[in-house]
């Protein structure tokens, strides 16, 4: 039986290039419940044009390579390559962007376009997925950032960075967590009273734009519904943005992942 050859880029947890001869939603179920690897958590992953060749890799022995079992079942993963991925990765070559949840079920994203609103130097956090992944406090809007993230001269930044935003009000935190101290955090992992000195610092000092908040982002126990706007690749020289859907949305067309998403 002849099967098609995909081209997946994993964006969390791990990146990786992979080859199969599985879709979507068969390679995000043998990747999360179906594989000895046991990876239980949020899966990211886009799949790539299977033309795509960039010769920091060896894409085309990959996909030679992927060839169905003896018994006829095909071949679930070829791994090309687990190190600088989305560097060397061409945006023109992302097809569609997958959100899986810890089950098995995927959410479909194709790109549209994006329109940056003025900044007004308002306060917003960032979540980093790849290849760095912090959360950053930042006045940035969705596409500043990512250029400040890619510039040369930042030494904590990226050539090229996949990030989103957060659902945060700045001004409803900071009054919540006046009057109620012992109030949960809004982002897992992260103490209240630390986003609010973040906060104060950026606020406070002339000239600062971007604060850490810390140094590793917990993207895989970020609720969907903190996700704003989307996700973006994004570089010095171009971007490419991929819109979350609404929730209505995506219980009427992606009603099993919806019915298991965090």
């Amino acid at each position: 039986m002849p099967y098609t050859n995909y081209l997946y880029m994993i964006c969390y947890p791990n990146p990786a290039l992979i080859g199969s001869q599985l879709d979507a939603e068969q390679f995000a179920r043998h990747y999360t419940v179906g594989s000895s690897r046991d990876y239980q958590g949020r899966l990211v992953f886009a799949e790539l044009d299977p033309d795509f060749r960039n010769n920091f890799f060896d894409i085309e022995s990959g996909m030679k390579a992927l060839k169905p079992h003896e018994d006829g079942r095909p071949k679930s993963t070829k791994f090309i390559a687990s190190y600088r991925i989305l560097e060397n990765v061409d945006f023109q070559a992302i097809r569609t962007l997958y959100l899986s949840s810890s089950a098995g079920y995927i959410m479909r994203i194709d790109p549209a376009p994006y329109e940056a609103a003025p900044s007004h130097n308002i306060l917003r956090i960032y979540a980093e997925i790849n290849p760095v992944r912090m959360l950053v406090l930042s006045k940035s809007n969705f596409v500043d950032f990512g250029r400040y993230f890619t510039d040369p001269g930042n030494g904590k930044g990226a050539p090229k960075l996949l990030y989103t935003q957060l659902e945060f009000d700045i001004d409803e935190f900071l009054e919540e967590f006046s009057s109620n101290p012992l109030m949960q955090s809004p982002i897992p992992g992260i103490h209240p009273s630390k986003i609010r000195d973040g906060i104060h610092e950026v606020q406070r000092i002339p000239g600062k734009a971007q604060k850490g908040l810390s140094l590793d982002c917990p993207f895989d126990r970020l609720p969907a519904r903190m996700i704003r706007h989307g996700f973006m690749f994004a570089s010095q020289a171009e971007h490419i943005f991929f819109p979350m859907p609404a929730m209505q949305v995506i219980e009427r067309d992606f009603y099993k992942y919806y019915k298991t998403m965090i």
